[in-house]
C-alpha cells in the first residue's frame, strides 16, 4: 500500500538546514568545513543561565508539565522586559511561553487566519514564514523590498496592493539583512494594519542585537497586535527552544488551547533557566557578544570585495550580511553547494529567503544574493574569506 502524502508536506526545503546536512556528511568524511549558513552563536547560553538550569536539576522539585501558556514567573519576567526595554505595560496575561519562536509562528498562524486568508510578508524573508503559512494553507503576498528601502516594507506598499491582507509579517532586525524598521515607520505600518483590519505580526526576535539603531516594539504602538519574541538569539539560547507571544486579549485563549494541544508545555527546565537570562550578570556577557557581532560585520564588509563584491547594504543588527553575488553568478544555489564541495565554506543561498517565482524575474530574486552569518568566531570568518579569495 502506498503512503498518503498531504499537500501540506510538499512545502520549500529550507536551504539553511538543507546546506548544513550537507555539511555535516562533508566534515564525516573529513572535510574542515567553516560553516557561516547558521544564525547560531558561537557562544553559549550566559552563566548565569547554565548556573540556574544546574540548581533545577539539583532540586528536589519535579521537572513536569508547567501550563500550556508557561510559568507564572517566566510570564511575569517577560511582561517587565516590556516595560524596562520599551516602556510598555503588559500583562502576564497576554504572554504566552513558547518551544521556540517557532512554535510561537505556528500557533499565532493557527489562531488568527484561516485556510485561503492572505498574509502579507517582506520579500526576502525569513522562508519559515512562507513554508508554515502555506502549509497550512494561507496565501502569501510577497512585498518585493529591495536596497532602496532597506529590504523593509513600507505603507506605500500595503497601500498598492489590491486589498488588505488579513495579516502582515514584519521582523526587525531582519533575517537575512540585518536591516531595522525606524519607530516612526513601524508605528506608521501598525497604525495602517490598524485601521485596515490586519492582524500585525512583529518578529522581534534578535531585539537587543543593535549596532546603534534604536529597535521598536510593536507594543508601543498598540496592544491589537502580536510581538514574538525568543531566548535564542540575544541570550544564545538556541537549542534550549524557549520563546514566547505577546498577543491581543482576544488571542490569548486560543493560542493557550493550541498550544496546550500541540506541544503540552515548553520544557521546565528551559524555562526555569531562561529566567536568570534576563538579570544583569547575563545582560554584561550579552553585551559582549554583540559586541563582538558587530566586529565581525565589519570584518566581512572589508573583505566582500575581496572577492569582488562591493556595496553591500550595512546591516544595523542581527548577526547576518546579505551581498548581491550577481557578478559570480546567477544560481546562488548552485554557488553555494560548489563552495561548500570544493572548498569547504558553507553559506546559505538567496532563495531561501527570495524563491523566484515562475515567468517573473525581479532584482529581489534569490538567484542573486548569499546570506553570511556573522555569529561565529572571528578567526573562522577570516579563514572561510581566505579560502573564497582563492577560489573565486
Amino acid at each position: 500500500m502506498n503512503a498518503r502524502l498531504s499537500n501540506r508536506g510538499d512545502v520549500d526545503p529550507f536551504y539553511a538546514m538543507e546546506l548544513l546536512k550537507l555539511a555535516n556528511h562533508k566534515r564525516q568524511t573529513g572535510m574542515k568545513v567553516i560553516s557561516l549558513c547558521l544564525g547560531q552563536p558561537a557562544d553559549g547560553a550566559p552563566t548565569a543561565v547554565r548556573e540556574a538550569a544546574i540548581a533545577a536539576l539539583g532540586s528536589d522539585s519535579q521537572l513536569g508539565y508547567t501550563d500550556a501558556n508557561g510559568l507564572p514567573s517566566l510570564r511575569a519576567a517577560i511582561g517587565a522586559h516590556y516595560a524596562s526595554d520599551h516602556g510598555v505595560d503588559v500583562e502576564p496575561t497576554r504572554v504566552l511561553v513558547t518551544t521556540g519562536s517557532s512554535a510561537a509562528f505556528t500557533a499565532i498562524i493557527l489562531a488568527a487566519f484561516d485556510a485561503g486568508d492572505a498574509v502579507a510578508m517582506a520579500r526576502p524573508g525569513y522562508p519559515a514564514y512562507r513554508n508554515v503559512l502555506d502549509a497550512l494553507g494561507c496565501q502569501v503576498i510577497d512585498l518585493d523590498c529591495g536596497p532602496q528601502t532597506r529590504f523593509q516594507p513600507s505603507v506605500e506598499m500595503l497601500d498598492a496592493l489590491p486589498a488588505a491582507p488579513a495579516g502582515l509579517i514584519v521582523a526587525s532586525p531582519s533575517n537575512p539583512t540585518g536591516t531595522i524598521i525606524e519607530p516612526e515607520r513601524l508605528a506608521a505600518i501598525a497604525d495602517w494594519c490598524t485601521e485596515h483590519g490586519t492582524l500585525l505580526i512583529s518578529d522581534e526576535i534578535y531585539h537587543g542585537i543593535s549596532f546603534g539603531r534604536p529597535t521598536a516594539s510593536v507594543l508601543q504602538n498598540s496592544p491589537d497586535h502580536v510581538a514574538v519574541g525568543s531566548f535564542s538569539k540575544y541570550y544564545c539560547m538556541t537549542g534550549w527552544r524557549v520563546g514566547w507571544l505577546v498577543v491581543p486579549d482576544a488571542l490569548a485563549r486560543r493560542v493557550e488551547l493550541l498550544l496546550g494541544n500541540l506541544n503540552l508545555s515548553t520544557p521546565t527546565l528551559s524555562q526555569l533557566a531562561a529566567l536568570a537570562a534576563f538579570s544583569p550578570q547575563a545582560a554584561v556577557e550579552l553585551d559582549a557578544h554583540v559586541a563582538k557581532y558587530r566586529e565581525n560585520r565589519d570584518l566581512v564588509l572589508r573583505r566582500l570585495p575581496e572577492i569582488g563584491i562591493a556595496d553591500t547594504l550595512v546591516p544595523d543588527g542581527a548577526f547576518y550580511v546579505y551581498p548581491d553575488v550577481s557578478a559570480l553568478t546567477d544560481d546562488s544555489l548552485a554557488w553555494c553547494l560548489r563552495a561548500l564541495d570544493e572548498i569547504g565554506v558553507v553559506l546559505t543561498p538567496g532563495i531561501d529567503f527570495a524563491p523566484v517565482r515562475p515567468g517573473s524575474a525581479s532584482p529581489t530574486d534569490g538567484t542573486r544574493f548569499v546570506r553570511i552569518s556573522t555569529a561565529g568566531a572571528a578567526e573562522e570568518i577570516a579563514e572561510a574569506f581566505d579560502r573564497l579569495k582563492s577560489w573565486v
